[in-house]
C-alpha cells in the first residue's frame, strides 16, 4: 500500500479545530481509517526566519494512483488556506501492510 505523512504545523490550531477539520477534510476522503501523531517541529521560512511549533502528523495507507494523489492535496490545500499556513509537508512511500 502507499502510505503517505503529512505534517501539519499546529501551533495555532486548538484541538476542536483540528478535529472538526479532520472530520470535514479528512475523514469523508480517506473513510478506512487514519492515525495522528502530535509533534514538535521547526522550519525555515522563506524569509529566512526559523519558526518553531507543535505539529501534528497525519498517516495514511492508501491503494496509489492518481485519485488517492488528488484526494491529498485537496487536504493540504484546505489546511493552508483555513489555518493561513505557507506548506504542508508531504511524505510518501510504499509499504506491506496487513490487519
Amino acid at each position: 500500500m502507499a502510505r503517505t505523512e503529512l505534517l501539519f504545523g499546529a501551533g495555532q490550531v486548538g484541538m476542536a479545530r483540528w478535529k472538526t477539520f479532520l472530520s470535514h477534510e479528512v475523514t469523508p476522503r480517506f473513510p478506512d481509517g487514519l492515525t495522528v501523531l502530535d509533534g514538535y517541529g521547526q522550519w525555515k521560512a522563506p524569509n529566512g526566519k526559523i519558526s518553531a511549533e507543535r505539529s501534528r502528523v497525519l498517516l495514511l495507507w492508501h491503494a496509489p494512483g492518481a485519485d488517492a494523489d488528488a484526494r491529498i492535496d485537496v487536504i493540504r490545500d484546505a489546511y493552508k488556506k483555513q489555518f493561513h499556513q505557507l506548506s504542508v509537508m508531504r511524505v510518501d512511500s510504499v509499504d506491506c501492510v496487513s490487519f
